[in-house]
């Protein structure tokens, strides 16, 4: 007596529990694959009869000589996983395969009957024919695909990448350049009624969707060749490790403050190596129209050149010396000249040289400024000493002059300021 859940072809009389073919116009009409492909016929049952496959889930594809005896259920399931959690996501295929299978056998097996089986080298090409290569642009120009590649994490502390909103393991800021260019493609859907107009309008949502990812990339990109995330933060380490460079005047950093708007075409050191041109190009012109200089004083060597430019700086010394001996000569002249109208009147060698100032200044002669300086003199000692005196200044001193030389007196300690 067949044994108790178990099937056998009514044929060969052959267990079919695993696989079996059932024939839906029949009744207990159940075969194994060998009688079904050889087209069996038994009592009513017709090979030109329809049929159902029925498999009790341990059936292998591979034969029983495959590793791991996956059933015809698991490989099943894991083709859905595949479809589902896309190629890699290996712990989410073991676990809708089942807990029986381990991530590491779900990948091995995969790999070893769907990529590298018969399988694989049947359905996967070694060449993919047809291959469409982007040269509409350079690579590392504005658009260029190459801008989409990631770049190594910025090596800032995690208080300053708090204060940026920078993400390192994803090289992403919480606040991106154009924030919102993912709603072009967030509500994207692609559905088989579709007509042709609205398919090239979805791609050409997409089409703007990359290129902005691709402008996204860029300008990071920039602000990590010209070094401003350090700059931001006030610690610009990238200009310490730099080698010493030369001094930048004042024409050249306006320069480059007008060039600025070229940084978005140009790499951090290929802007370096234009001023670097444009300063060689400068000492280059200088030189020259020293060396033609030199060849228009009749000098045709290197060596007489020396000579000529030692010869020109004493010439150049001895008229700064001439001139200088010059502007003190005319300064004393002017001097001299300032005392002009009073160095020939009688007292002129009595008086100092703010007192000939004054005099000069006053229009009066040294004989009354001596006449009026002894009596105001006199008259203040005799104050001092209790006598009492009445002043007797000349009828030509006026009140002006009076007072002009009364503060000139005082000032120079002649009198005290009480008396004045």
């Amino acid at each position: 007596m067949a044994e108790l859940g178990k099937k056998y072809c009514v044929y060969c009389l052959a267990e079919v529990s695993p696989l079996r073919f059932r024939c839906t116009e029949c009744q207990d009409i159940e075969l194994c694959p060998e009688c079904f492909s050889a087209g069996a016929e038994i009592g009513h049952h017709r090979r030109y009869h329809g049929y159902q496959l029925v498999d009790g889930g341990r059936f292998t594809l591979w034969g029983p000589e495959a590793e791991g005896g996956w059933t015809s259920r698991e490989e099943q399931l894991l083709l859905d996983a595949i479809e589902q959690f896309g190629f890699g996501n290996w712990e989410d295929m073991a676990a809708h395969v089942g807990a029986s299978r381990t991530p590491q056998e779900v990948m091995e097996h995969y790999v070893s009957m769907y990529i590298h089986g018969n399988l694989g080298r049947a359905c996967i090409p070694d060449t993919i024919p047809n291959r469409v290569t982007d040269h509409t642009c350079p690579g590392g120009g504005p658009l260029s695909p190459s801008l989409t590649t990631p770049l190594p994490p910025l090596d800032i502390s995690v208080a300053e990448q708090q204060q940026l909103g920078y993400m390192p393991l994803r090289d992403d800021y919480e606040i991106e350049y154009d924030q919102d260019a993912e709603t072009l493609i967030s509500g994207l859907s692609v559905n088989y009624d579709d007509e042709d107009v609205e398919i090239e309008l979805k791609r050409a949502h997409v089409d703007m969707y990359v290129r902005k990812l691709r402008e996204r990339q860029r300008r990071k990109n920039i602000a990590r060749d010209y070094n401003l995330v350090p700059a931001f933060l006030g610690k610009d380490k990238k200009d310490k490790e730099r080698p010493a460079k030369r001094k930048v005047t004042k024409e050249e950093k306006e320069l480059r403050l007008k060039l600025r708007p070229l940084y978005q075409f140009m790499s951090c050191k290929e802007f370096d190596d234009l001023f670097e041109g444009m300063h060689k190009e400068k000492m280059l012109r200088a030189k020259i129209r020293e060396l033609q200089r030199y060849r228009r004083n009749g000098i045709t060597k290197l060596e007489e050149s020396a000579e000529y430019e030692a010869a020109r700086h004493k010439r150049e010394k001895r008229k700064e010396n001439k001139g200088a001996a010059g502007a003190k000569r005319g300064k004393e002249d002017a001097k001299d000249g300032e005392f002009a109208a009073i160095e020939h009147l009688p007292g002129f060698e009595l008086l100092s040289d703010r007192e000939k100032v004054l005099c000069s200044s006053l229009n009066l002669s040294p004989a009354r400024y001596v006449t009026v300086k002894t009596i105001i003199i006199k008259d203040h000692l005799q104050k001092r000493q209790g006598i009492p005196s009445k002043s007797r200044l000349p009828s030509y001193l006026d009140k002006v002059l009076k007072k002009r030389i009364l503060n000139f007196l005082t000032e120079s300690g002649w009198i005290s300021r009480d008396a004045a």
